[in-house]
């Protein structure tokens, strides 16, 4: 376990944060008055039932999607005030991304698909340092399909990390893969948010992860429920599956 500490700057913020889909009657409110705050570098898990809330958040705060209501700030930017180019100069230059399918190209090998980002980045990391964080290096050659789902899933991530982000934004990251393949993945994870020092955000059904997290913020019907501060986080082999 690691002792943690909560103290220090803010990387997100929000103040009644709200999104709608479509209009009344048949509006669909997936969330509804959102005030958070995550502290830089931590390692947050997002847990509740689908349509709870958690992906339209990350989109929002991800600059994938835009707020009905309310602000969102990154470091004090307000990302709820960007033009639609700001927003895609915030994720390339901040965010990076990770979801439960991997989305590499079949026809490139693992080295060749996280390049595909390392050429439009501000400042990335070469490609074969972004595998062998992620423990791929001697797999740099290979493709898709001669790789396991989770060999795949760590691509994904090297993919995500080599353009350095401050902050990664997780999907289910896990959710396609066995307990053994699922905990490797976290592993990386966890790795990622101690070397980088990026602010990781995890959604998962898994509640056993929280555990691993610094913080865990439990939604339900588009509101935060709850959110709970670990005061020491698991190894993510402590984790039941």
């Amino acid at each position: 376990m690691r002792q943690i500490s909560t103290d220090g700057p803010v990387a997100f913020r929000t103040e009644g944060l709200t999104k709608v889909y479509g209009s009344e009657p048949a509006a669909v409110h997936a969330l509804r008055g959102v005030d958070l705050e995550i502290p830089k570098g931590e390692l947050v898990v997002l847990l509740g039932p689908s349509g709870s809330g958690k992906s339209t958040l990350l989109n929002i705060i991800g600059g994938l999607d835009r707020a009905s209501g309310g602000h969102a700030w990154y470091h004090g930017l307000e990302l709820t005030a960007l033009s639609d180019a700001q927003l895609t100069q915030y994720r390339r230059r901040h965010v990076g991304f990770v979801f439960q399918f991997y989305n590499l190209m079949a026809s490139l090998t693992a080295r060749e698909n996280v390049e595909l980002v390392t050429e439009i980045a501000p400042d990335p990391m070469p490609a074969d340092a972004a595998l062998e964080l992620v423990g791929l290096g001697a797999r740099a050659g290979h493709f898709p399909s001669e790789m396991s789902g989770g060999e795949q899933q760590r691509v994904a991530i090297a993919r995500a990390v080599a353009k350095q982000p401050t902050a990664l934004f997780c999907d289910e990251p896990t959710g396609a893969l066995d307990s053994t393949t699922g905990r490797a993945v976290l592993r990386v994870l966890c790795d990622v948010n101690a070397r980088l020092g990026a602010t990781v955000l995890i959604i998962t059904h898994n509640a056993a992860t929280a555990g691993m997290a610094d913080r865990v913020i439990h939604f339900a019907d588009g509101r935060i429920r709850e959110v709970v501060e670990n005061r020491e986080r698991k190894a993510p082999e402590e984790i039941a599956w």
